[in-house]
Formats: structure tokens, sequence, C-alpha cells
């Protein structure tokens, strides 16, 4: 099942729930896979790459929004970005823990022979494509300057 008879089956179970914090997060993943459908080149179809970078916008938009309203004691608003957060992030693949991260990206220090901070470009480079949708990019750029430092 593709992402998208996903969230069209979960948003059957949600309207006849009547939940609407779910349903207002469906509807926003779905109007984003119907823009990403029909993008010039998609053919009408969206790959599970695609399907992947797509809800790690969403998830980083939701998660820069929620920090705001925070620093703005809006609660009421911080709620919705935290429901949308849970839903979206249960359509994502699993996410590495630190642990499982630091040695990938040991692995990939060591692939590309980086020895000081001057090469974490090269290290973060093949590193968001191997860890696409497995890791935040702040958590891969954070774990790399820590793994860097220490050599």
């Amino acid at each position: 099942m593709n992402l998208e008879q996903q969230v069209m089956a979960e948003m059957k179970d949600a309207m006849k729930a009547k939940d609407e914090a779910a349903l207002r997060g469906l509807r926003a993943i779905k109007a984003e896979i119907i823009k990403a459908k029909t993008e010039p080149g998609a053919n009408g179809e969206i790959s599970e790459e695609a399907a992947n970078k797509m809800l790690q916008k969403m998830l980083k938009q939701r998660k820069d929004s929620l920090e705001i309203y925070r620093t703005q004691n809006r609660d009421d608003l911080a709620k919705k970005e935290e429901e949308e957060i849970a839903l979206i992030e249960k359509f994502m693949p699993k996410q590495m823990s630190a642990a499982e991260l630091k040695d990938e990206l040991k692995k990939i220090i060591e692939h590309v022979g980086a020895s000081s901070a001057a090469d974490m470009g090269k290290v973060m480079g093949i590193a968001t494509k191997q860890l696409a949708g497995k890791a935040d990019g702040k958590a891969i750029s954070s774990a790399v300057k820590e793994l860097l430092a220490n050599t």
C-alpha cells in the first residue's frame, strides 16, 4: 500500500471517528501528495523516495512552527502542531537512534577519509543521501561535527 492509499484509508477512519485533529493532518498530507503528483515530470505518480522527502519537509515545517509558537506562549497553536507532527511521523520510515546514526556516520567518515572539520562537506553530501528519511538533517549535522571534532 503506497502513501496515498494509506492516507486515504486513515482519512476514512478519522471521518468515521470524527477525529478533527487527525483529519486536519491527513488533509495536509493529501494536499502535498496531490501537489507532488501534479508537478512537471511526476507522471501522476509519487515515488517512495519523493514521498519520504515530502513528509520530512512537512515535519520540519511543523517543528519550526512549534518552536515559534512555544516561544510566543501560543499553547493552542502549539498543540495543533504537535498533533500534526505525531500524525506525520506515523507515515515516515523508522528513524535511526543516535547510536545507529553515529555508527553509520563513522563508516561514511572512514569511507571518505575525512579527518577534520574541513571535510564536513564531503561527509554531509554522502550522509544526507544515504540516510535520507532515516535521520533528521540537524541530527546528522550535529553528529558529524561531533565525530569530526573527536578525530
